[in-house]
């Protein structure tokens, strides 16, 4: 334990003298947003429908500087937020980030993971990005947060992937070496890795990858800080990722980035290769996948409390009955050419626009899919597809 705690004063110590992350405090509401930390499209991802229920609690565990907190209290409007940090300065910052912002349903407490239990009642949503991977007992603290998960419930992780972080692993040892005794100085450590950089030749295998990846953003010292001078950090790969999934001891409902677990993307151009592929568990298929594109430098997932009510489309009865309204979370609209909840362009067809124009107002005066199908133009099929890419979500009605 004296261990723990240790290693916890030492992180408190980085983020009281870098608070992170580094963004700037805005007089208005963040532009854009995540739709993990928006409840009707991350709850539709995760369970096929919209949720019945729109004012819940939810904790932003580990929030730093606040940037994700914003976020979910103004992509929420009835819902109700809390934020936990270790260190008091990132904390000082997340409150007058929220203040400055109008997002005023929030809440912070000076706490650690290990002691989520002392925050009252459980939580319908936890984001934790970026956090239990510096932690010195990550299952202590997955588990900690577990317990404070309401049935039905969500919980958004993200972790680090140690694949993809090899030359930044390479170069924390390399700048704890040159430190010696003055490890611990956060300071001391970002003009010694900034020196490393500028002296390594360009051709350098570490020096190519942040420059590919990770100069832009780690032109703040508190970037560099985070990245190459923490004092605890822990990397996963999908083996030691269950493990950590599985002492949880909730459902594992998927990753919140499915384009890059798709197997068809590295293999579907060799049928007897995607054929020996089916033999293997999805844990085997995801091993195989980070072996074979070991570029991912982290990992972003859902868990859920069970009971998790999970809808089933798949029959035509069912579908037509459904009430479909717009995914919140689309940039551009309305428009035939816009940015899906991804951030990814798509460009919709005349059917596909008309429809999802109804599906506005269909919160005023709902009508069933089968109700719009029978003026649109559009067939029960690009209804799937509309599904599939998240752009709609359906109701029980």
């Amino acid at each position: 334990m004296e261990i723990d705690q240790d290693t916890s004063a030492a992180v408190q110590q980085l983020y009281d003298t870098y608070p992170f992350p580094p963004e700037p405090l805005l007089d208005e509401p963040p532009p854009g947003y995540n739709w993990r930390w928006n409840w009707l499209a991350a709850y539709s991802f995760c369970t096929g429908q919209k949720p019945q229920r729109q004012d819940i609690r939810i904790l932003d565990a580990g929030c730093g500087t606040g940037v994700g907190t914003e976020y979910l209290v103004h992509l929420n409007p009835q819902a109700s937020v809390v934020g936990i940090d270790l260190s008091g300065g990132a904390l000082e910052v997340a409150r007058e980030r929220c203040r400055r912002s109008g997002a005023n349903r929030v809440e912070f407490h000076h706490l650690s993971l290990y002691d989520a239990d002392q925050l009252e009642d459980k939580f319908d949503l936890i984001n934790s990005v970026g956090v239990l991977h510096h932690l010195p007992d990550p299952i202590r603290g997955i588990q900690s947060l577990a317990a404070k998960l309401a049935p039905g419930g969500l919980m958004h992780i993200f972790v680090y992937a140690e694949l993809g972080r090899w030359e930044i692993q390479l170069m924390q040892k390399a700048i704890a070496l040159l430190q010696g005794n003055q490890r611990g100085d956060y300071q001391d450590g970002v003009k010694v890795g900034r020196q490393l950089f500028n002296a390594l030749p360009e051709n350098n295998r570490i020096v190519k990858r942040e420059k590919e990846r990770w100069s832009l953003e780690n032109q703040r010292d508190a970037n560099f800080a985070d990245m190459y001078v923490h004092p605890q950090e822990i990397d996963y790969n999908i083996e030691t990722l269950f493990e950590l999934i599985d002492a949880a001891g909730l459902e594992f409902i998927g990753f919140s980035n499915p384009r890059y677990w798709e197997m068809e993307r590295l293999l579907g151009k060799n049928p007897e290769l995607m054929e020996r592929v089916q033999g293997l568990s999805d844990r085997e298929r995801y091993r195989l996948i980070e072996l074979l594109d070991p570029d991912i430098s982290h990992y972003e997932f859902f868990l859920g409390c069970p009971p998790i009510q999970k809808a089933d489309w798949s029959s035509d009865e069912a579908l037509l009955a459904a009430i479909p309204e717009r995914n919140p979370c689309m940039n551009g609209w309305p428009s035939q050419s816009l940015f899906d909840y991804d951030y990814q362009l798509i460009h919709l067809s005349e059917e596909e626009f008309e429809f999802l124009q109804i599906c506005d107002e269909n919160s005023a005066k709902p009508q069933t899919v089968g109700e719009i199908l029978a003026s649109a133009k559009l067939g029960l099929e690009g209804v799937r597809s509309l599904l599939k890419q998240q752009l709609i979500m359906l109701t029980i009605p």
